[in-house]
């Protein structure tokens, strides 16, 4: 499954936010996409919309936790508007969707927005195997 969620993020290509350390996933370069694949780093996924308001209040949090994770995972940010192809291989029905790549075992996904703490132990745990 993994290596399935790589092989798309590799066709659709990644672009990094200007001077944030969440990235935004969409289809039209491939810069950050290759330096995430080529040091095999953790990866967070939040699927969103730009109207919901449980998105918008997770935002923050993510930025926060961007910056406390610094290189040892990647965070990134899919808006299922407007990468609607995106969001349809993953399955998305509802926003947010947190999606959590690790390099062993497979991806899991959680559903709904979560306080920093419940997001700081799921990437604790599934990520980095703490």
């Amino acid at each position: 499954m993994k290596k399935i969620l790589f092989t798309l993020l590799l066709v659709l290509g990644i672009s990094a936010a200007a001077d944030a350390q969440v990235r935004f996933l969409d289809s039209s370069t491939d810069a950050v996409r290759k330096e995430a694949i080529a040091q095999d780093k953790l990866v967070f996924i939040d699927l969103y919309a730009t109207w919901c308001g449980p998105c918008k209040a997770l935002s923050p949090v993510l930025e926060e936790l961007a910056a406390e994770y610094g290189d040892q995972i990647y965070i990134y940010k899919v808006d299922t508007g407007e990468e609607q192809e995106l969001a349809a291989v993953f399955g998305i029905r509802s926003v947010p969707s947190l999606l959590f790549i690790p390099r062993e075992g497979q991806p899991q996904m959680a559903l709904g927005a979560m306080p920093k703490g419940a997001l700081k132990e799921h990437i604790d745990r599934i990520l980095l195997s703490k």
